[in-house]
Formats: structure tokens, sequence, C-alpha cells
């Protein structure tokens, strides 16, 4: 073998077992995605809850949501952002929380006028970590995990 040869195939293996190793942290990357993501939108949703006067002002007056009643918006729009982040941080029913909060997420920046270069750059940060959730779901630090390796022993 020559000499060239010798070195991709060191440099190969070299990268592989990298690899290997950053692929033992995807768990953890995909649970911090869901705890961080899932924190934010619970956080709102409580703000809401116990602003209650304030939310339905906010979306009479400030949030456009299109198609929907200001009041039906704040009810959807609290309640998703409640219940969809306890499934998101808990792993259950990852897939269909991290696309619902998806959803939230695109409508909380088209209902804006105005929108600060920060604000959107965080919605951007949180739509990226959303949609990674929906491609692969929870991970293996996840109760959809643990359900569906009882099902498949079954």
């Amino acid at each position: 073998m020559n000499t060239s040869n010798s070195l991709l195939l060191s440099a190969n293996q070299i990268y592989r077992r990298i690899i290997e190793k950053v692929s033992m942290l995807e768990p953890v990357a995909l649970l911090a995605a869901r705890f961080y993501v899932g924190w934010a939108f619970f956080s709102s949703g409580l703000t809401k809850l116990n602003n209650w006067d304030s939310t339905l002002f906010l979306f009479e007056e400030e949030y456009h949501v299109p198609l929907l009643p200001y009041e039906l918006a704040a009810y959807l729009g609290t309640a998703a952002e409640i219940i969809l982040p306890l499934l998101l941080m808990a792993g259950l029913a990852s897939r269909f929380s991290a696309l619902g909060l998806f959803f939230v997420n695109i409508v909380a920046v088209i209902s804006l006028e105005d929108i600060a270069a920060a604000a959107y750059a965080q919605h951007v940060l949180w739509g990226t970590l959303l949609l990674q959730v929906v491609i692969f779901s929870g991970g293996r630090v996840a109760f959809d995990y643990i359900v569906k390796r009882k099902v498949d022993l079954t």
C-alpha cells in the first residue's frame, strides 16, 4: 500500500472515531433542545395565564392572528404554550408537540407587525431546534423512545 492510501485510511479511521464519540452526545443535544425551547414557550404560556386581562388586550390590539377572533386566538395560543411544551420536555409525542410549537412559533412571528431583530433571531433558533425534534424525534432520553422499544419487543 502506498503512503497516500495509508494516510487516507488513517485519516478516515480518525474521522470515524471522532464521529462515533460526537454521536454519543446526540441524546443530550436533543434533550437540551427540547428543554430550551419547551421552557421558553411554557414560561410564555404561564405569563399569559397569570395576566389574562393583559393577554386579551395584547391579542386584541397588538397581535394580529390571522383568521381567528382574538379571544379564541388567546385561549388556543395559551393552551398550546402550556400543554405542548410539557409534552415536548417529557419527550411524549415529541414530534407532534414540536410540530405544534413550530406552528405556534410561526404564528407568533407573523402576528406581530413590528418584531425586533433579536426577537426574530430567537424565533428562528426556536424554529430550527423544533424542526430538529420533528425530524429526529425526541431522542433516547424521551418517553417516546421507551414506548417504542416496548412496542417493538412485543
